[in-house]
């Protein structure tokens, strides 16, 4: 939408776009976000955008540190990298 475009760039924000028919560029976020909205966005109530703020932080950090998953061979993102980088 062209009204959207132009609001975007008037406040300096770049629109993510894939190519046409495309849909793969976004799948990981999307998938995170999904996980995110049902692990912290709908279990918890939120006093302030700023308290949403930090809440979301510290659940960025345990995602990407502590939380577990069966894909990534029972570890974290972290540390199937890590694990990736050192068996390359």
């Amino acid at each position: 939408m062209k009204q959207y475009r132009n609001a975007l760039r008037e406040r300096g924000i770049t629109q993510s776009m894939s190519r046409k028919g495309n849909c793969y560029d976004n799948a990981v976020m999307e998938n995170f976000f999904g996980i995110m909205k049902s692990e912290l966005l709908y279990l918890k109530e939120f006093e302030s955008v700023e308290h949403f703020e930090q809440e979301l932080a510290k659940y960025i950090e345990y995602y990407n540190h502590k939380r577990i998953k069966a894909k990534l061979k029972g570890m974290s993102p972290v540390q199937y990298r890590a694990h990736a980088q050192r068996a390359a």
